[in-house]
């Protein structure tokens, strides 16, 4: 939910207005995907990074704004929390040497950043949760000063009507409570962006699904919240709970969470739009002037912007997005699954690995969701953000398998065949595919990198758990700058 917004005081007659302005915008969507022309031509990819700033001492720093008017470039936004910031590369193409573009354009923009934190007296840290933020860090008082933060907190702890629980039981427990959504500044995360035609959308939202679990698996970097090691990847059960509009009641009785992996697999992406409006109230019932029906009526393009901004308030892990670019509709599918970090080159693997298999797996004659049903698909999730690379997936024609032999033995070919149809360089294929190939190889991703640091500086040099934190902190800081991918990295 990216756009501003001002106010917070909605009235029934707003509610009631945005809720037939959704509707009205879903039935123009619907016209629009019988006939309309979507670009689609060249499928486009692009990639959000949430940061992290801490200073000297590894504390979170709250000093995006200062930071932000320092750095002064657009691809630079402010994000939930003080302490975050949020980069957009630019979109582009992967063909050739696109990824390698990539890597060029964000290493420039990060090192430029810090370059301006630093003035700052702080850093950036690209993790998938600060493992030195604590409970006294993530209150309200330090959420992000753009008024659109505060005006969703105040909705979504209004729906709910009570303070928000957090339950989190790994290989420690963590059981508290808060007044506000100042949790999900927590969760830094990195999202890849596939511009899809509407024909093949449910293929890819679907083999998106379908390989959610091993995504995570593959690249966790989440394992403590609060000084206690909990999931590999802890953010999938935070960001979920720390968002809950429900109270026990409405779960016992299966409201679904905004936070929502889904239910089924989908036939087109209305079937999903259509979804947030049947079963999610507003968060934000704003109004825009613009009628969608008159608009598509005089040959132009609706904005449809209250269907966009509905769609920005449910959080799904894999969200369907339409938008508008120099004057042309389209359509993407946002990944959301992967946590910030380790490093840039890291980050582009898992990029490799998602674009290429998610491509592998929708053109393939037989889909992956007709052998695999949706409910293994969730459990997949949930069982890949608790245990990591140990965990082990159920998957058609193998049942239960270990997720490094699933990725070695079928999934690494079906990703490069992936990229050769994006027409990826072999070179860069091969470069970024094998750092894949070798988290699983050896067992080590950013999760086990941190777990095993915070040990290693506990049982060796005898720190406790939260100088252990610090210390992992600073180290981890020093190895990103060196862009080598995390299963290289030294535990001391």
């Amino acid at each position: 939910m990216g756009r501003d917004v001002s106010g917070g005081a909605f009235t029934r007659d707003d509610r009631v207005r945005y809720r037939q302005k959704v509707r009205r915008c879903l039935d123009v969507f619907a016209l629009m995907l019988d006939d309309f022309g979507f670009d689609a031509d060249r499928p486009m990819t692009g990639l959000e990074i949430e940061l992290n700033l801490v200073d000297s001492a590894a504390e979170p720093a709250m000093r995006n704004e200062e930071i932000l008017a320092d750095i002064a470039d657009p691809l630079f936004q402010t994000e939930l929390g003080q302490f975050n910031l949020e980069l957009n590369a630019e979109p582009r193409l992967i063909e050739g040497a696109g990824f390698a573009d990539y890597e060029h354009d964000l290493r420039g923009s990060l090192s430029r950043a810090d370059e301006r934190a630093a003035r700052s007296d702080a850093k950036i840290v690209l993790v998938g949760i600060l493992p030195t933020l604590t409970e006294g860090h993530l209150v309200e008082d330090n959420l992000s000063t753009n008024e659109r933060y505060r005006v969703l907190n105040d909705q979504i702890v209004g729906a709910r009507g009570e303070d928000i629980e957090l339950d989190i039981r790994g290989v420690e427990q963590l059981r508290t409570h808060t007044d506000s959504i100042a949790p999900e500044a927590a969760c830094t995360s990195l999202q890849f962006h596939l511009q899809v035609a509407p024909d093949s959308f449910a293929d890819y939202w679907n083999a998106s699904q379908a390989i959610a679990g091993v995504q995570v698996a593959v690249g966790a970097n989440s394992p403590f919240l609060y000084g206690r090691q909990l999931w590999a990847e802890t953010r999938i059960a935070l960001f979920q709970q720390a968002t809950d509009t429900r109270p026990d009641e409405l779960k016992a009785q299966g409201v679904r969470p905004r936070v929502w992996f889904g239910e089924r697999w989908i036939t087109s992406i209305f079937d999903l739009f259509e979804e947030n409006v049947r079963y999610f109230p507003p968060l934000l019932p704003i109004c825009e002037d613009e009628d969608p029906v008159e608009v598509l009526h005089a040959g132009g393009v609706p904005q449809l912007g209250e269907l966009r901004l509905h769609n920005g308030t449910v959080y799904r892990w894999n969200r369907p997005v339409y938008d508008i670019m120099n004057g042309r509709p389209h359509l993407r599918v946002e990944n959301r699954v992967l946590p910030a970090g380790p490093t840039v080159v890291d980050m582009l693997a898992n990029a490799a690995f998602y674009f290429g298999l998610v491509r592998g797996l929708a053109e393939a004659d037989r889909p992956i969701w007709s052998q695999l049903t949706f409910s293994s698909a969730e459990e997949n999730f949930h069982a890949a953000a608790r245990r990591g690379l140990d965990a082990a997936l159920h998957w058609p024609g193998l049942g239960d398998v270990p997720v490094t032999k699933l990725v070695l033995e079928q999934l690494l070919p079906t990703a490069a065949a992936g990229l050769d149809g994006f027409g990826v360089a072999p070179a860069e294929r091969d470069r970024l595919l094998g750092i894949i190939e070798q988290r699983c190889r050896t067992g080590r991703n950013g999760a086990v990198w941190q777990t095993e640091a915070v040990w290693a500086a506990e049982r060796r040099h005898g720190m406790d758990r939260t100088a252990a934190l610090h210390h992992m902190v600073q180290r981890y800081a020093e190895l990103q700058r060196t862009n080598n991918p995390v299963h290289t990295w030294p535990t001391d």
